[in-house]
């Protein structure tokens, strides 16, 4: 039977799960949703889709509009407006909604984690004068403005457009890396701090492996 899937999607999963549904069905409409925050995206299989719907009566519209038949979120595991938007737009148009949400890391021997359960409660976990990798969204950083006492590695996908809140800062752009590059970028920038989110994943746990080999403190804000 012919489909139109709409992934709500942004990460490697989701891009991944779009290439093998367009491979195993080629007769199937297969619709990547990107939130549009990245300038440059990595190529989708089949068809993208970006920008926001307009909450979730807005994302029903759209899949009565597109005829979707499978809705499937597969968005970053800190997106919670979305997901909770998906939820509420597959009840009101009567699609079925599949959640594919990645497995958060877990503890291994060696690993220093400082667990907490904000932006916030980073912020007042960082020692003075720390130095420390922020690997957070550019929307989450006004909690460390306050901290004038500690330096911040900032990594963002883009260069920032507009100055970032913090008083001793440095920007790092791109992606992550492999364990062995992030161990190189910790030791250049003289890391003594991780602040990072539970996002689990392959790409981006290379800096928790190099935390752990460097023996670098992470706090890291849980789900």
């Amino acid at each position: 039977m012919t489909r139109t899937v709409l992934i709500l999607g942004g990460t490697r999963e989701a891009a991944m799960l779009a290439a093998n549904l367009v491979a195993a069905h080629p007769d199937w409409r297969v619709i990547t949703s990107l939130a549009g925050r990245t300038k440059e995206p990595e190529p989708v299989a089949g068809e993208t889709r970006i920008g926001g719907f307009g909450g979730p009566e807005g994302l029903a519209a759209y899949l009565r509009a597109e005829g979707v038949t499978n809705l499937i979120d597969a968005t970053h595991p800190y997106a919670r407006k979305i997901s909770a938007n998906a939820e509420k737009a597959a009840a009101i148009a009567g699609v079925p909604l599949e959640v594919r949400t990645r497995r958060p890391w877990e503890r291994q021997p060696g690993d220093d984690w400082i667990e907490v359960s904000s932006e916030t409660e980073a912020a007042a976990a960082l020692p003075a004068g720390a130095r420390a990798l922020l690997a957070l969204g550019r929307q989450h950083l006004d909690p460390f403005a306050r901290r004038g006492d500690v330096f911040f590695l900032v990594r963002m996908v883009d260069p920032p457009t507009v100055p970032l809140p913090l008083k001793h800062h440095a920007v790092i752009t791109g992606k992550p890396k492999s364990a062995d590059d992030e161990a190189a970028l910790l030791r250049a920038h003289a890391v003594d701090h991780i602040v990072c989110r539970n996002s689990g994943g392959e790409r981006s746990h290379g800096k928790i492996a190099a935390a752990r080999t460097l023996r670098i403190p992470v706090i890291m804000i849980g789900r």
